[in-house]
């Protein structure tokens, strides 16, 4: 184990540490002070889409904790909280009437972090979209776009005189790949024109969501959350190495390019432009706007190589094995130096603004025994990626700051509550948090870096 008062050394005095959560993940209350459905909450009651049928009716009940878990951040010692706020709470059928009630509970929200001393960091969408949107296509129709920019309008025109950053999206990847090609994650499409559909669309609605903030709190940097997938060819042959840029145009590039270059991948567009939509005058200038920060979650690397049956789709690519058998409990290869390869590639492709880590983490299952957690996995993990973190700073790279992922177990998406990635474990039946190994070991790391005394922004 690594001592975290020697990592914290090696991190700027004006470093950022804070904590990560998601509001479908952790708020519960699906039903309450006039929130509608998402389309997480109909995924949910689908059987065979969520292990056990579990669903967020009640998740971490944070809605109905919020003093408590906002205390809990402070008893962590962090100086930030990234959270996401819920479409459903605030434009409920995500056109029509604004539910004030809903910005009243964010309004808590953020003013208890302002009281706390804690930095708000506000993502607008972490996959929660309106049920009443899916009706008329979802991420697949153009005008979800135009919904999304009002929505964004709306929060940061009560919110955004009090948030410190705000992203527009988390993870695209899974927008779009996962949930409308791969079917894994609502609304389960398996359709590659549906997906490049919901591609287009959802980056054209960061580049309105981008506009929108501006408009609404200029003085508030905007962002965008991208799960890069950290590419690693099987072997050094030029089958493989090309199979290893076919893979980042289609894993990253469909994301990075047009936000920061404006345009897509090349090669990515010869192979699937018939399937793409009609891409209007001004689309892609509105996507490549400038941003004044990125957020990088990471968690794994993804090992490819060449497909010479070309059975499938672009990018015509075979998962290669791992380079060891060491796994999280959730079955992913841990490997921190896939953090350093990720960073360092896309900043050699991309002019990109300062990042955060805005999401890193284990899925360490174990539990409590005398009541303590002794998650030994999750701790070295997290220590491991730091240590890659504090290295690429020196190496000059201009990461600000670091969210574990995540502040507290929680509902985990197509895997119902069975996988936990928290730094403090949730009884679900009972709701009380333990704070657990790894906690404590982070709250001692944090504690280098005294709530105040850093930095503005």
């Amino acid at each position: 184990m690594i001592d975290p008062k020697k990592l914290a050394e090696r991190f700027p005095g004006d470093f950022t540490f804070g904590v990560a959560t998601a509001a479908f993940q952790i708020e519960g209350a699906s039903k309450a002070d006039g929130r509608k459905p998402s389309i997480w909450d109909a995924f949910c009651n689908m059987p065979g889409r969520v292990h056990n049928r579990d669903n967020g009716d009640v998740a971490c009940d944070h809605y109905n904790r919020l003093e408590q878990d906002l205390d809990l951040i402070t008893e962590m010692g962090v100086e930030a909280y990234r959270f996401s706020i819920a479409w459903p709470r605030i434009i409920p059928e995500g056109t029509g009437p604004v539910n004030e009630a809903g910005l009243d509970f964010y309004d808590r929200l953020v003013d208890g972090c302002k009281a706390r001393g804690i930095k708000t960091f506000a993502t607008l969408y972490h996959w929660d979209l309106p049920l009443l949107l899916a009706g008329e296509g979802g991420w697949t129709a153009r005008s979800t776009a135009y919904a999304f920019q009002r929505y964004a309008k709306t929060v940061m025109n009560r919110l955004g005189d009090r948030l410190d950053r705000v992203a527009t999206f988390n993870e695209p990847w899974c927008i779009v790949w996962l949930s409308h090609l791969y079917g894994i994650h609502a609304p389960g499409e398996r359709n590659m024109q549906a997906a490049l559909h919901a591609m287009h669309y959802m980056n054209l609605a960061h580049g309105l969501g981008v506009e929108a903030i501006r408009s609404e709190a200029p003085n508030v940097p905007v962002g965008l959350v991208l799960n890069a997938a950290s590419i690693i060819p099987g072997s050094d042959s030029p089958a493989d190495l090309a199979a290893g840029e076919r893979a980042h145009q289609f894993h990253n590039g469909a994301f990075f390019d047009p936000v920061f270059k404006g345009e897509y991948p090349k090669e990515f567009v010869e192979a699937l432009g018939d399937r793409m939509p009609v891409i209007e005058d001004g689309d892609l200038k509105l996507i490549s706007q400038k941003l004044d920060w990125w957020g990088l979650n990471y968690y794994k690397p993804e090992r490819v190589t060449d497909d010479a049956q070309r059975k499938g789709d672009f990018p015509w690519t075979v998962e290669a094995p791992p380079a060891s058998d060491v796994k999280t409990d959730i079955g992913w290869e841990i490997y921190a130096p896939g953090l350093k390869l990720s960073v360092e590639d896309l900043y050699g492709r991309y002019e990109l603004p300062e990042c955060y880590i805005t999401e890193n983490g284990a899925c360490d299952n174990t539990d409590v025994i005398d009541g303590e957690v002794d998650d030994t996995m999750r701790l070295d993990y997290v220590s491991d990626h730091l240590e890659i973190v504090a290295g690429l700073i020196k190496d000059g790279y201009p990461l600000r700051g670091y969210f574990a992922w995540s502040l507290m177990d929680n509902f985990e998406w197509a895997e119902g509550y069975r996988m936990r990635f928290g730094l403090v474990h949730v009884d679900y039946e009972t709701q009380v948090r333990t704070v657990k190994k790894s906690g404590k070991w982070y709250r001692e790391l944090a504690a280098k870096f005294p709530k105040g005394n850093h930095k503005p922004g």
